[in-house]
């Protein structure tokens, strides 16, 4: 009971991290980060792109979480009950990624990966799905597009950044701007309201009730943007040093005047590198010598790599493709944590916000339209499922596979699908082989490289 009256007047805390005092003087607090979000958003966006423009490290970084989240492309699969209309569901949305973007710049999996590198750096990507004659199509827009500015109640909610919500709390609709900023002939039309339904709207949730995505550079950013001035700072200093020259003092009084141009009394002039200067009688002059780039540098510059790479959730070695300090073992062990967290992003965040709408969408659509024969309900059920990721022994990636199969941890349509192909297309392919071998008169493949192919045949 003492103890806690004392704690009470004293301000003492049984956490250090809730205590006062002069070592906690000057830090900054979060009261709230619903609200830090909202407020810090559009600033930590506008740097985001810059340095993804300009930095070296912020570049690497978005396409590093690209590669690693998107690769070649998530692939729904079908789950309907019936094979065959399974088969023409994959076969249909398969054609239909050649012609899914409205703009008609790249495919369905290009149009992830590009929703995934908005995420990463402005913090949220969005699309508006479009029914057209010709079937869906899929536009996407600039987050700028969508009124930041737009906060105010409604009849039956509220709108909160241009994003509309019910009274239950349910996003209802999006005030989106029709024409991207910066755009020539670009229109000054006030934002117009679009049905929730319409629109994709990907970003990481962080906290409970988050209404707009914040770039995940937020953590590294201040570091990316020290770093690089070091870096210039650095590169100054050796472009100084390599400014040698060498000065000759004529001993006998007959110098040569000093090259450059007289201002007054003062001579003022360059210094090129390996040039040599004559000085007059008495004359003296002493260069600086910067530092030279040190082991103590270079270990201080991977020191702070090291560091944004933790901040942005990346291998260092992902980061700045550096490998002079990495072994199979530790390459392993750091890829199998990041791509757990990998893993996470895609299925919890891109397939659920992103992939999943456009699949329901665009199987609506063929259902009722009646290129696809079945219901609307059972055309629904879909997995995705990512791009294989590669090991360092293809080999043993396959044996893993096959033993896996083997030991019923995985289906042959997981593993061939995570390669970027259809199963039935694959099963296809396999069988039309193995009727024109037959059909030539080939004997058929060795079941194993121990196995003669007369003992096959046989």
């Amino acid at each position: 009971m003492f103890n806690r009256l004392r704690n009470l007047f004293t301000g003492k805390r049984s956490y250090d991290g809730a205590q006062g005092g002069r070592r906690w003087r000057g830090t900054p607090d979060m009261p709230n980060q619903l609200a830090a979000t909202l407020e810090a958003r559009g600033p930590l966006a506008k740097r985001a792109r810059y340095l993804a423009g300009n930095n070296a490290l912020a570049a690497s970084a978005a396409t590093a979480w690209v590669s690693a989240l998107i690769g070649n492309g998530i692939k729904p699969q079908s789950q309907h009950a019936d094979t065959a209309i399974r088969a023409t569901l994959n076969t249909s949305f398969e054609a239909w990624t050649d012609v899914a973007d409205m703009e008609g710049m790249t495919d369905f999996y290009g149009l992830q990966g590009i929703m995934a590198r908005r995420m990463v750096i402005d913090g949220e990507a969005f699309a508006l799905m479009i029914n057209t004659d010709d079937g869906l199509r899929i536009r996407l827009i600039d987050a700028e597009q969508v009124d930041a500015s737009m906060s105010r109640p409604t009849e039956s909610g509220r709108i909160v950044q241009g994003v509309e919500f019910d009274a239950t709390g349910r996003r209802v609709a999006y005030w989106i701007i029709p024409d991207q900023a910066g755009q020539p002939y670009a229109s000054v039309a006030p934002a117009r309201r679009v049905d929730a339904a319409d629109v994709v709207h990907l970003f990481r949730p962080e906290t409970p009730g988050q209404v707009r995505g914040i770039s995940w550079f937020a953590p590294a950013m201040l570091r990316m943007a020290d770093l690089d001035q070091w870096r210039d700072a650095q590169l100054m200093r050796q472009k100084t040093a390599a400014l040698m020259a060498g000065f000759i003092t004529s001993m006998d009084g007959g110098a040569t005047p000093l090259e450059g141009e007289q201002t007054g009394t003062t001579m003022i002039g360059g210094l090129t590198p390996g040039g040599l200067h004559y000085l007059a009688p008495g004359q003296d002059y002493k260069q600086s010598t910067p530092a030279l780039v040190g082991a103590e540098v270079i270990a201080f510059a991977k020191m702070v790599e090291r560091e944004i790479a933790v901040a942005l959730g990346l291998p260092a070695t992902a980061l700045t493709g550096d490998l002079s300090d990495t072994n199979f073992s530790s390459a392993r062990v750091g890829l199998i944590e990041f791509r757990r967290l990998v893993e996470t992003i895609q299925h919890g965040v891109i397939a659920f916000q992103a992939l999943r709408p456009i699949w329901v969408r665009w199987a609506t659509t063929e259902v009722l339209s009646g290129r696809i024969q079945t219901t609307v309900a059972a055309a629904m059920p879909a997995k995705f499922i990512p791009p294989k990721t590669m090991w360092v022994s293809p080999k043993d990636d396959v044996q893993a596979e096959v033993m896996a199969i083997d030991a019923g941890l995985m289906s042959r349509r997981e593993a061939v699908t995570a390669r970027g192909v259809d199963i039935e297309v694959l099963d296809a392919e396999r069988a039309a082989d193995a009727d024109r071998a037959k059909s030539l008169g080939l004997a058929p493949p060795p079941a194993n490289e121990n196995t003669p192919p007369a003992a096959i045949a046989a």
